[in-house]
């Protein structure tokens, strides 16, 4: 604020310039360093929404592994007591899900060579669990069929996955079901084997 010559000699004036700035400079220091403070924050924070993603994608990562842990413990104890493996689980469970498939749809699912999937699927067959057909439109082609003890054992073991998944969804509530089926939708890589889940199945 400029001061009236006629109230105050030149060195008055300076004498109340130099107490003007000692009340200004602190404070233009004081925002000088506010300022700062907040460009560090404003630094951290943008580091931090920067640095959450990959933590969440390991974590989701994890998550993954040991929910298939899990999921898979209770039907392995089952699948031991035959001399079976998780491929003959995954055989067991998709010709359930889709009789009469033939055995080119089933290699189609489980990206297998042929020579695995022939010595799982003789297996089943041996033991009585899946039936084969020839097809009646091209006798060439095999449809693979559960039979009784074949739909026995499937039921055996999806009936503990079925309870914990649906244990998740009920405690998770029907949003975050949503969420974790647009999730693993985005996980699957084939376009095709997304079609597939585009409508429920009951």
């Amino acid at each position: 604020m400029p001061w009236p010559v006629s109230l105050a000699g030149p060195s008055r004036l300076a004498e109340l310039y130099i107490a003007e700035d000692a009340i200004l400079v602190p404070k233009v220091a004081r925002y000088v360093n506010m300022a700062d403070i907040k460009t560090h924050r404003e630094a951290h924070a943008r580091d931090d929404v920067a640095a959450q993603p990959e933590e969440a994608v390991r974590q989701g990562i994890e998550l993954l592994f040991f929910a298939y842990r899990d999921f898979t413990a209770e039907p392995d104890a089952i699948l031991e007591q035959y001399g079976f493996g998780r491929a003959h689980h995954r055989v067991v469970h998709f010709v359930g899900r889709h009789p009469q498939m033939t055995v080119g749809e089933l290699l189609g699912i489980l990206r297998i060579t042929k020579q695995s999937l022939n010595r799982v699927l003789g297996q089943l067959v041996r033991q009585g669990f899946i039936v084969q057909h020839r097809g009646t439109e091209d006798r060439r082609q095999r449809l693979l069929e559960l039979t009784a003890s074949g739909r026995e054992l499937e039921r055996s073991l999806s009936q503990p996955q079925r309870a914990r998944v649906a244990a998740a969804f009920r405690r998770s509530g029907p949003q975050a079901v949503e969420g974790f089926r647009k999730v693993l939708l985005g996980i699957i890589a084939a376009e095709e084997d997304r079609r597939r889940f585009g409508r429920a199945r009951r």
